[in-house]
């Protein structure tokens, strides 16, 4: 089963970019597709791959920092091609 993972990471601290960086460049490590924009980050593939990726990195994340938001939205299915029709 294939999923799509939208994420957006937020440490709460000034020095707010580094983290984020260091997040994004381990999940483009990952060999799935990785998809980004200036507001997020969506990572694509089989179900069991993009969950034991994000369990692995988030918590590492979560370890290092004080204070941070994770947001997340999945949907069921590779979104990957999705083009707009509008």
């Amino acid at each position: 089963m294939n999923i799509s993972v939208e994420l957006t990471l937020t440490p709460l601290q000034d020095n707010f970019e580094p983290p984020i960086i260091n997040f994004i460049k381990k999940i483009r490590a990952s060999g799935l597709t990785v998809l980004e924009n200036p507001l997020s980050t969506q990572v694509y593939g089989s179900y069991d791959d993009v969950m034991k990726l994000l369990s692995t990195e988030i918590k590492d994340t979560f370890s290092n920092l004080e204070h941070v938001v994770l947001t997340m939205k999945m949907v069921k299915s590779d979104r990957s091609a999705y083009e707009p029709h509008f």
